[in-house]
């Protein structure tokens, strides 16, 4: 039904209850119909917690019709800290002097990326700043060697998080055996991303996406809450996901870092977050989205669920010298950021959830690069 068609089932203005409203864009959800503005607007706003639930419980139903009780893994591997760019809200961003920086040798990634894939994740995210040694000095002949080793070792999909990569390049990494581009614009507000991505281009960031997409990659684009952006801004970057056809969409709370303008800033109120998550999938029901772990932590891990994520994220290994990037050091060498910790939560959980099979997630992958494709080829 198209949204024109809708607006008879649509409850009048004169009369209508906040309980009729939610009701009608609830069902209109579930009946995997397009959500205006407007509506994505009053879902961000809800403050009751009842009202919460109810939402929550409509994001589960359509994360099952699509997914099931599987729930995917991602390993992490952010193996360059180094980074040209100054965004505001970046522990990493060029000019700290209080991060960690190191980058991770081709035969150090590759031993971690074994034993994420040994512990059973199903894809690894390869993740880097915009380090000017792949930027400015030796291009990417280092990372597109580095993608197929790695594709060749573990056979797992693989995403990569490299930053803005040049558009000549994008093919390459594609037929080196990259699976996902992911490239977050943060916010779909114009003058908020001058704010956050101080001295980067918006439409240059958004178009690398798109440039992605018709190569073949599946995408993810993230937006970050806590920076100053109001309800209709998340209502818009919600939206956006929808219409770049995203196949993950991502929303995390801010963690202030010190050395960094928004050092400062106050987090916002996790359920924030919670509510964010829940209004993607009600507009996005087939796509995954994340219950990262690297803002709270293992304890955050069940209440994204409950929200409607389909993926756990940032999945570290202890003793691997790697750091998280919102939360560089939390969870990580006690094991919280490992599958056997995300098991026993599952368990615990009472949500019938379990963790998916490898060829459930390449099955999901191949349907969705083939309904692209079968997209483009119409187009």
């Amino acid at each position: 039904m198209t949204e024109k068609n809708s607006r008879s089932h649509e409850p009048s203005k004169s009369g209508t209850t906040g309980g009729q409203k939610l009701e009608y864009i609830l069902k209109k959800a579930l009946r995997q119909e397009p959500l205006n503005k407007s509506e994505m607007e009053f879902i961000l706003t809800r403050r009751d917690n009842e009202v919460r639930k109810q939402i929550f419980r409509a994001a589960r139903r359509l994360r099952k019709r699509h997914f099931g009780r599987k729930i995917f893994a991602y390993g992490f591997v952010y193996f360059s800290t180094h980074c040209r760019n100054s965004c505001s809200f970046c522990f990493y961003r060029s000019s700290n002097q209080q991060s960690p920086r190191y980058r991770k040798d081709k035969s150090e990634v590759l031993k971690i990326a074994r034993s994420l894939a040994e512990a059973g994740v199903h894809l690894i995210d390869l993740t880097m700043g915009e380090d000017p040694r792949y930027y400015e000095k030796n291009g990417f002949e280092e990372l597109i060697e580095l993608v197929s080793e790695l594709k060749s070792e573990t056979g797992l999909p693989i995403m990569i998080s490299p930053g803005r990569v040049p558009d000549k390049e994008l093919s390459k990494l594609f037929k080196a055996g990259a699976d996902w581009y992911a490239c977050y614009q943060e916010t779909h507000s114009r003058e908020l991303f001058k704010n956050l991505r101080t001295g980067q281009d918006y439409d240059r960031r958004l178009q690398v996406k798109k440039q992605a997409a018709e190569t073949g990659f599946l995408i993810e684009e993230g937006m970050l809450l806590g920076t100053g952006e109001t309800c209709a801004d998340r209502a818009r970057s919600i939206l956006m996901m929808q219409k770049l056809e995203v196949d993950q969409g991502r929303a995390m709370s801010l963690v202030p870092q010190k050395g960094t303008p928004l050092a400062e800033n106050s987090e916002p109120e996790r359920n924030e977050e919670l509510m964010t998550i829940a209004a993607i999938r009600l507009a996005n029901p087939d796509i995954q989205i994340p219950a990262s772990l690297d803002v709270e932590g293992i304890k955050g891990l069940i209440p994204r669920l409950k929200a409607g994520a389909s993926v756990v994220t940032s999945l570290i290994p202890p003793a691997s010298g790697l750091k998280g990037v919102s939360s560089a050091e939390l969870d990580i060498e006690g094991g919280g950021r490992g599958l056997k910790a995300v098991r026993q939560k599952l368990a615990e959980s009472g949500l019938d959830l379990e963790l998916a099979e490898l060829e459930d997630y390449k099955k999901w992958m191949k349907s969705r690069k083939d309904s692209a494709r079968c997209g483009r080829e119409a187009g």
